[in-house]
Parts: structure tokens; sequence; C-alpha cells
């Protein structure tokens, strides 16, 4: 599911809770369409979690949904790559357009990146199988994941607004890069979505061919 179709389907529901002030804001995002793209945003926002080597030679941007079966197929995968690898710098960018489940598991993965967990969080909910995951079986997993639950609310609270600000960063650069669906990776000047070990390692690969061609 695009995100399109998913604004059109779920716009007339109601939230309740924490969702109640997110998700309006989501909805109410500008699209981007059209407009030039701010690289530098998408590849360096302050906000936005990151893994592997922080001067990485390649940068892997990873649009993702909590709900996306591909997503959680190729998790483990992106994990042995960045780790396998040590040369890569990989942005996570939370883009919860299946359901308004993917707005909470996203919430509390950004939420617990304040106090450090955000790789404890993010794993835990890719780690779930399946797909229309419930709130409640994601805050499960969430607390199993060891973080601190107390710290979690209290920053769910306290930063409500710039978690807002984040995914509405993210869907609208997913918007002027004009990405239709989930996963999708953007790795050095390539764009691609599901993929394996080798995948990722062939366009790995391929970026550095690419960078080094530009050099010479």
């Amino acid at each position: 599911m695009n995100r399109r179709t998913f604004i059109s389907r779920f716009a007339g529901l109601s939230a309740s809770g924490v969702l109640a002030t997110i998700w309006p804001a989501l909805l109410g995002i500008p699209s981007a369409l059209g407009q030039d793209v701010d690289t530098n945003a998408i590849l360096n926002d302050p906000e936005a979690p990151t893994a592997g080597n922080p001067k990485g030679d390649v940068t892997i941007v990873a649009f993702l949904d909590y709900n996306c079966p591909f997503c959680k197929q190729s998790a483990p995968d992106l994990v042995r790559i960045v780790k396998s690898d040590g040369r890569i710098r990989l942005v996570y960018k939370d883009w919860p357009i299946l359901s308004e489940a993917s707005v909470y598991g996203a919430q509390l993965a950004v939420a617990a990146h304040y106090q450090g967990k955000y790789d404890a969080v993010h794993h835990a909910l890719m780690g779930i199988p399946g797909r229309r995951i419930s709130k409640e079986r994601m805050l499960e997993a969430v607390r199993a994941s060891g973080v601190d639950m107390v710290r979690l609310q209290a920053d769910l609270d306290a930063k409500a607004d710039a978690i807002t600000a984040l995914l509405r960063r993210n869907l609208a650069q997913a918007d002027s890069i004009d990405l239709q669906g989930t996963p999708a990776y953007l790795v050095g000047p390539f764009r691609t979505s599901t993929l394996d070990y080798a995948g990722f390692k062939q366009v790995v690969a391929d970026a550095r061919a690419k960078q080094a061609a530009k050099q010479n």
C-alpha cells in the first residue's frame, strides 16, 4: 500500500491517546512532489536515528514501516551488511504508511531514541512476524526489549511535537522522491526495495563503483 492510498483510506478515522495528537498532524503534511529534493535533509537530519559507521563511504537510507512484512524480511540482511561491511552509514526513516498502529510503532521507536534505545526498540518491532500488528502487540514487544518504559512514556509526552515533526519530515522526504511503498532503500545514488544480503552487497558495491567513477 502506498502513502496516498493509506491517507485516503484512514483520513476519516479518529484516534485515541497519543495518536490523537500525532496522526492528524501527519495527515496535514503538504505534498513535496514536484519540488526540489533536499538531499542534505534526507541524509543528515540531526533527529533521524543512525547506525553503522558515522564516517562510512556509503550511506543507506531506509524508509520502513513496522507493519510491512517485506521490511521485516530484509531487516536481518540489512543489519548483516552494515556490520560485515564496516564502512556503511545507515539512516533510519520511520515512514508509517500502512496503518494507525504503524504510526504508534514509529512513535515508540523514535521516543526510544532519546534514551539511546532506538536500535533495541526498532529490532523488537521488526522482529514481530506478520502484518497488521496491533498497538498492543507492539507495546508488548517494546516492553520486552529492555527499554525504560517510564522514561519512554515521559519522552512520548515531552517530545510529542518533536516526534511529530520528524515523522512529518520523513513523509515529506518520501514524497519529494516519489516513493510509493515500503521498504525503500536509498543506497548512494541508487533506489531499491526488498533485498537479501547478496542484493545489499551488490548495490553497495555498485554505489562505490559509481562514486569512484565520478572521482576519475
